[in-house]
């Protein structure tokens, strides 16, 4: 790739001697901010950081059952009105139906006992209902349950009260809950127990949909790491893209412990240095698009 120099006897207004292109120099390429941003590449700050080794749980989220209540008939009678429909939101006090009863003839009211959503309606306008079985099932979605599967092998490594990340893997940062719960009773057909945590809710999370939790089992502090995402091979080399400008270099550097997110550098690199993070690649296919053009 190429960039307009302007000659070191030019005046500024074009009357020197004649600008030329400099070449930039090797394993450097020119991208502004507006065409960083336009990528998707992230800027990350080589710094000190925190090495995990971490199991995988695979699980599933789930209504907090603790914060769910079956709305029951008082007596049985017939619905006459119905002023909620499944996944309707309502407040607390708000009127769910309206039911007649066979005995008094009497119609009477089903609010919602808390805050939340409709999770179950048992019942349908004109139908018969009874306090044998919930008209409807209010949900607070507020907060959730994510129960994770932890086999035998790897019941030592959680604890209660221990940190786990939980992914929705809707592209965004994953979210740190507490382990709440660890079953004293195993799953016979899975070899399994259950560990559960709680996770406030802010519509990221539904429940039945699958999640993975990352709990860290154990952990070493490092003097200089940058993003996993930053690494990328060059002609059999480790090379990171330092930020020089309006410029990325790539920068030689030797790698040292690792985990799922960060790799140690070892050298190549400073404290403090910005580099391209995620999205990296997109840098080298810059750089073999000007090595290409210079071939020819």
């Amino acid at each position: 790739m190429k960039v307009a120099a302007v000659d070191a006897k030019d005046d500024g207004h074009g009357h020197g001697g004649g600008g030329h292109d400099e070449e930039l120099p090797e394993g450097v390429v020119e991208l502004g901010d507006a065409k960083v941003k336009v990528s998707g590449i992230t800027l990350g700050e080589a710094k000190p950081a925190t090495l995990r080794e971490e199991l995988q749980l695979n699980g599933i989220v789930q209504a907090n059952q603790e914060a769910t209540v079956q709305v029951t008939p008082r007596f049985p009678g017939i619905v006459r009105t119905l002023a909620k429909r499944l996944g309707d939101e309502v407040k607390k006090g708000e009127l769910l139906a309206v039911v007649e009863s066979n005995q008094s003839l009497t119609p009477y009211d089903l609010r919602a006992p808390i805050s939340g959503v409709i999770t179950e309606r048992q019942a349908s306008l004109g139908e018969y209902v009874s306090e044998q079985k919930p008209a409807f099932v209010v949900t607070d979605l507020s907060t959730l349950w994510a129960d994770f599967s932890v086999y035998r092998r790897d019941l030592a490594k959680v604890q209660v009260g221990e940190t786990v990340r939980i992914d929705p893997e809707d592209g965004g940062a994953p979210i740190e809950a507490k382990i709440s719960y660890l079953s004293p009773i195993g799953a016979a057909d899975t070899q399994s127990a259950l560990a559960r945590a709680v996770i406030q809710n802010d519509g990221r999370f539904r429940p039945g949909l699958f999640a993975v939790g990352m709990v860290s089992t154990a952990e070493q502090d490092v003097p200089l790491a940058v993003s996993i995402d930053a690494i990328q091979s060059l002609e059999g080399r480790d090379v990171i893209f330092v930020r020089e400008g309006d410029r990325f270099a790539a920068r030689d550097v030797a790698l040292g412990r690792r985990d799922a997110s960060n790799v140690e550098i070892v050298s190549g690199l400073k404290a403090g240095e910005a580099y391209a993070a995620r999205n990296s690649f997109v840098v080298k296919a810059e750089l073999a698009k000007g090595s290409a053009s210079h071939e020819h």
